[in-house]
């Protein structure tokens, strides 16, 4: 998961949650805004939605290479 930055400012953190028991229940974003305590230290990680959005493309674009080891991986995997 990333950090967000939203066309107003808001900044999306990544965050987890998880009961008492320590199993995780599920992942959510915490928004920040300008003037809360940590938004600052967050501002710097973030990227905006287009930003992501041509990470996502790039990976889907080049990872050719990484999805064939895998697959190479998970077949000696089975045969095993």
């Amino acid at each position: 998961m990333y950090v967000i930055r939203l066309a107003d400012g808001t900044v999306r953190v990544p965050q987890s949650l998880a009961s008492e028991d320590g199993r995780l229940i599920g992942n959510a974003y915490a928004e920040l805004r300008p003037g809360d305590p940590d938004y600052e230290r967050w501002l710097a990680e973030s990227l905006t939605e287009e930003e992501l959005e041509t990470r996502r493309e790039r990976w889907r674009a080049e990872n050719d290479d990484l999805e064939r080891e895998f697959l190479a991986f998970k077949a000696q995997q089975d045969d095993g």
